[in-house]
């Protein structure tokens, strides 16, 4: 199971902690969603989700300043000693001290965030179906090319480092090179970006390891990519059909999710980048409504239709 650290949510979320003696480091947070206290804060704990990020907004905020402070004791009392990750109040509203106290009896950190109730939901969601997607690793190369994430894969030496760094020569940028991590952040959506060991690395058979970053400066890189399309090389085979129109899309499977899968064989002369280049456009060019293969398929159906009059 995919777990994040609290203490990565406090940074990210630029949290206050006003139980700085309970270790946040070793509090970890398993789910993608978000509990807003509501009935729980009047004593109803059926299908209480203890294992999501509790928050608390104005109006809780206002329900649990008007109980009188044996309720209010019993309400924390009942929350915090449900094993809940942590308790969030938003809009820089502060807890009371009776709260804090038994925050820090129970282990349940305290947090107290600027932003409105519903901005701030909305975005730490956001962030943790990223970080708790499910991921793979896998051998590849990925690029960003006029803004489509393409994916370059095909056997060890075959030439996908070589064809990703004239790709940079060419102004385009690389997410990761030899080790591809990609998450699957909705039924629609991967994404891609590298280890921290090998970020903006480039290993060149003959040459060695070369950074990127420090050769052809910042705006050569990038952090994260969703993947658009595959590419995959291999070595030519004379035997083999390929297909010369692309009518039909091909597929390849990450994590259940489809993508576009083109297998381009490779042999002397031909310019991988350029080729690359063309299919970035050329799949860019689809998702707007406009296919070359189907144009000319018509044309040549019109042109049969002519001569069969």
């Amino acid at each position: 199971m995919q777990a994040v650290s609290l203490s990565k949510i406090i940074d990210k979320m630029k949290l206050k902690n006003l139980t700085p003696d309970i270790d946040v480091y070793s509090i970890k947070v398993t789910s993608t969603d978000i509990n807003r206290l509501a009935l729980q804060l009047t004593g109803f704990f059926d299908h209480f989700p203890t294992d999501r990020v509790q928050v608390i907004g104005y109006v809780e905020h206002s329900f649990l300043s008007k109980l009188d402070e044996d309720k209010r004791r019993w309400t924390y009392d009942q929350i915090l000693g449900m094993n809940i990750p942590c308790m969030i109040f938003c809009r820089d509203l502060e807890p009371d001290e009776m709260l804090i106290e038994l925050g820090n009896k129970y282990g349940v950190p305290i947090l107290v965030t600027e932003q409105t109730t519903s901005a701030f939901m909305a975005e730490i969601i956001r962030w943790l179906n990223v970080e708790l997607a499910p991921c793979i690793s896998i051998h590849g190369v990925l690029v960003d090319v006029y803004g489509e994430g393409v994916l370059i894969m095909g056997e060890s030496g075959i030439g996908k480092s070589e064809a990703a760094l004239e790709l940079i020569k060419r102004g385009h940028r690389l997410v990761t090179d030899d080790v591809v991590e990609i998450k699957k952040v909705s039924d629609e959506t991967l994404i891609g970006t590298a280890p921290d060991i090998t970020r903006h690395f480039i290993e060149l058979r003959g040459i060695g390891i070369i950074d990127v970053k420090t050769l052809f400066g910042v705006e050569s890189v990038k952090e994260t990519q969703g993947i658009d399309m595959v590419i995959k090389l291999e070595e030519w085979n004379k035997d083999k059909e390929y297909d010369r129109l692309g009518l039909e899309e091909q597929y390849t499977e990450f994590l259940g999710n489809r993508v576009v899968c083109h297998s381009i064989p490779i042999r002397p002369g031909r310019n991988l980048a350029i080729i690359v280049e063309s299919a970035a456009v050329n799949h860019r060019q689809k998702k707007m409504g406009y296919n070359a293969a189907q144009e000319l398929y018509r044309r040549v159906q019109a042109n049969f239709g002519k001569k069969d009059e």
